[in-house]
Parts: structure tokens; C-alpha cells; sequence
């Protein structure tokens, strides 16, 4: 298991590493995001549409009430929202299925965690605008890759 981390010192920087992410995300990802209400999982995976191609990213809303969006893009995403679900209701949206056409983004993953064989990033709120990101990446390859935004603002 390869650890990344990353320091976010305001919003547009979250977006901005969400995008470095994104621009490597490959069909068949699933992103599990982990972290306390306003920690930037929502920011993040504008970053995440925005380097995948989908071109109305600043819309990117969290999906806390309808569970799941789907945005057109490079490739497509699902952001998906576990917040208010019962575990058992996750098997009904069918994100599990759009892995095969798309990226899959879970906000609030660790409300199912069976769901836990994606990459795994945690937002921690460090100060008040500040974040610090940890992706934990199986592919120590694509790992590289993703290290490689450090230090960059």
C-alpha cells in the first residue's frame, strides 16, 4: 500500500489537487472518500471532474439528498453520497455497475464499509482552510504518478 500526502491550504487548492488526481483517474475507480462535514470531500471531486473532462465541474454538487450524479466527461463520473443511506439500500443505485463505463467518487464511504477495495482518501480539517489529504494507493505505479503534485500550489 503506497501513502500520498497532500497539504490544502484553501479550497481552490483541494480543487486543484482533486484535478492531478483526476487527470490520471482510468475507468474502474473507485475513490473512496473519508472525513468530518466540511472537510472538502465535495471540493475534491470538483477537482476530480474537472481533470477528467467533465465540462460544468463548478457544478459539482454534493448528492447528499438525491445519493448519486453522474457528470459526462473524458471519462464519466458517479459521485455518490453514503451520508443519509442504509447500508443495505447501497446495492439498489447500481453504482457498482457504472464502474465498468466510469469513475466512481463515494463521499462518506465509511457508512459502508464493505465498499473497501478502492483508493482510499481522507480529508482531515488541519486549520480552517486548511486540509491535509492522504490517498492510500494499491499500484505503487499510478501511486508515482499521483505523488509527483507535491509541494505545488
Amino acid at each position: 500500500m503506497e501513502r500520498i500526502e497532500f497539504i490544502s491550504k484553501s479550497p481552490s487548492e483541494t480543487i486543484a489537487i482533486g484535478a492531478h488526481i483526476g487527470r490520471s483517474a482510468r475507468m474502474g475507480d473507485l475513490f473512496l472518500l473519508y472525513g468530518e462535514l466540511g472537510a472538502g470531500k465535495t471540493q475534491l471531486v470538483k477537482g476530480l471532474a474537472l481533470g477528467m473532462g467533465v465540462p460544468d465541474w463548478q457544478h459539482v454538487l454534493s448528492p447528499s439528498f438525491t445519493l448519486v450524479n453522474v457528470y459526462e466527461g473524458r471519462i464519466d463520473l458517479c459521485h455518490a453520497d453514503f451520508y443519509r443511506i442504509e447500508t443495505d439500500a447501497v446495492a439498489d443505485l447500481g453504482i457498482e455497475d457504472f464502474l465498468d463505463k466510469g469513475v466512481v467518487a463515494v463521499e462518506w464511504a465509511e457508512r459502508v464499509p464493505e465498499w473497501g477495495d478502492g483508493i482510499k482518501v481522507a480529508l482531515e480539517v488541519v486549520g480552517e482552510e486548511e486540509r491535509m489529504i492522504v490517498m492510500e494507493v494499491e499500484d505503487a505505479g499510478r501511486a508515482q504518478v499521483w505523488r509527483h503534485f507535491r509541494g505545488q500550489s
